[in-house]
């Protein structure tokens, strides 16, 4: 897996190109997350961001789906976090 982008095929055949914003691991549950965009738009004029679980010793690692709520937590306050931090420097 490419450190700045990836591509995946989708279930239609469909070819798709992903930038990855930023990857992470979590000590509570030993597994590597990987945080990524298409850079499409939501209906709100968001970019839409992506989670997965993911292999980092393994460049052609299979994104694996995040199944826990608790999980999920974790990559929000994360997310909530960076956009914070996003909108703090550029009210300076």
């Amino acid at each position: 897996m490419d450190k700045n982008s990836f591509t995946i095929i989708d279930p239609e055949g469909v070819e798709k190109t992903f930038d990855v914003l930023f990857t992470f691991d979590n000590e509570e549950t030993k597994k590597s997350y990987i945080i990524y965009t298409d850079n499409t738009l939501d209906s709100n004029g968001n970019v839409e961001v992506y989670a997965s679980i993911y292999d980092p010793k393994d460049p052609h690692s299979k994104l694996e789906e995040i199944k826990t709520d608790k999980e999920w937590k974790v990559i929000e306050t994360i997310l909530s976090s960076i956009e914070e931090e996003i909108k703090n420097k550029k009210g300076e």
